[in-house]
């Protein structure tokens, strides 16, 4: 009588924050408060595909949702991304019937890194889709490898591991396990002999702390890599990009399966990758996949087409404190070598823990600018100043440079002063402060 009581407050505070646009933590919350221990009593899915990682974890997701929804297979996720143990519960109570048994074959959850272990106290994911580790919102997390040992803590022995088989924190997951899949990149165009950023988060081996020696780079200490040491090395992938144009947005999957990315980027080829082996592991034909994600414009708000005057423009969205995520986005102004103008906007800073700490802006490669595409710099929001120290020590040209607080203002320079199309790079918290001065452009499967 209690679970059936407990399903049923989960279900109608759910309804009401729907009707009310609220989030989807507070159901789980609340059913957690009257049972901590309900999820143990739930009769779960024959699949539960989880993914996790410092960044990608709500791209991936969206990209398995729709290659799911496309091939007609019964599932649910959550759309808002509430990806702690409260709103993982009103996920699964909200798609079970009263007496507990989840309806959907499938259910596919986004799971906070640091907070996995909590999720999956009661319950195992059969899939467990590992994207990346490296540094992000050190306040938060701090550093990668103890993010790495709490996700350690998550993992069981009968789930199926998918792991990033070119991140060394991630690859580390699979030792000793036979149940593991490994996806990755082959050397492409864009992969350097050396590491590019500013610092390496997969210097060292994570199994026994001794150098590692790489034979190439993708971005950061994602490549492939061996431990001299104790043989640690990128395994052999079973999903494997074999060949891409990132400037093109072309990638090539297996050797057969070609496919067009909505954005280019290192970050989305390695979303799509992850998608690409997960669906395949859950019997989704790969041609099927192809044809549910090629081009396909991710809803979630990471990346948003607008218009400023006759200028077309990308915004894409990154966390502050990811140094990463910034080097990843700025690399996007650099290719295809067509005329941009870019702006950064840092408007408010640590969302979560309200300090004025800007240490961060230091660990972002904002040298990748220095190409000569890049025509024009516009450095906005009430941050601007610390922005522009932060670039009086790369070797931009100043006279590219224009620093302006008022982001509408900052709008309406564009306007009448950007160069080819313009590139947003700005953090989810700042990003609606940018788009409601721009006309934005939907062009997303429906």
């Amino acid at each position: 009588m209690k679970k059936f009581f407990v399903i049923l407050v989960c279900k109608t505070i759910r309804l009401i924050g729907r009707l009310t646009g609220r989030g989807s933590s507070l159901p789980g919350q609340i059913a957690l408060k009257l049972d901590p221990d309900i999820l143990s009593k739930i009769k779960m899915p024959p699949y539960i595909v989880a993914v996790t990682g410092s960044n990608g974890k709500t791209s991936t997701v969206e990209l398995i949702a729709r290659i799911l929804k496309d091939a007609g297979k019964s599932f649910a996720y959550n759309k808002e991304g509430s990806n702690q143990i409260e709103g993982v519960t009103t996920l699964i109570l909200e798609h079970c019937t009263f007496s507990g048994k989840v309806k959907p074959e499938i259910i596919l959850i986004e799971s906070d890194e640091r907070f996995a272990k909590y999720t999956f106290r009661y319950f195992s994911p059969t899939h467990y889709i590992i994207t990346n580790l490296y540094r992000d919102q050190l306040t938060r997390n701090g550093h990668p490898e103890w993010v790495a040992h709490a996700i350690e803590e998550s993992i069981r022995p009968e789930t199926q591991l998918v792991l990033n088989a070119d991140d060394p924190l991630v690859s580390k997951f699979g030792l000793g396990r036979d149940n593991t899949v490994y996806f990755g990149a082959d050397r492409l165009p864009q992969s350097t002999d050396s590491c590019t950023s500013l610092y390496n988060d997969g210097k060292y081996c994570p199994n026994c702390k001794q150098p590692l020696e790489y034979a190439f780079y993708h971005y950061n200490h994602i490549g492939k890599f061996h431990c001299p040491s104790c043989g640690l090395r990128s395994c052999p992938t079973a999903y494997t990009v074999t060949r891409a144009d990132l400037d093109e947005s072309s990638v090539v999957i297996n050797e057969k399966y070609r496919l067009r990315l909505a954005f280019s980027s290192f970050y989305m080829m390695y979303n799509t990758l992850a998608a690409f082996a997960a669906a395949s592991l859950l019997g989704v034909a790969p041609e099927s996949i192809v044809r549910s994600i090629s081009d396909y414009t991710l809803q979630n708000g990471r990346i948003v087409r607008f218009a400023i005057g006759r200028h077309p423009g990308v915004l894409l969205a990154s966390k502050h404190e990811n140094s990463v995520s910034y080097d990843q986005s700025l690399r996007a102004a650099v290719a295809g070598g067509r005329p941009k103008t870019v702006i950064i906007i840092v408007d408010a800073v640590s969302r979560k823990y309200f300090t004025s700490d800007v240490s961060w802006l230091w660990d972002i490669d904002f040298e990748l600018l220095k190409s000569e595409n890049v025509q024009r710099i516009v450095l906005a929001g009430l941050y601007c100043n610390d922005l522009a120290t932060r670039f009086d020590y790369t070797e931009i040209p100043q006279e590219k440079i224009t620093v302006i607080s008022d982001i509408g203002e900052a709008v309406s320079w564009l306007a009448e002063n950007a160069v080819g199309e313009i590139l947003a790079v700005t953090c989810f918290s700042d990003k609606g402060k940018f788009l409601s001065h721009v006309q934005t452009q939907k062009e997303a499967k429906s």
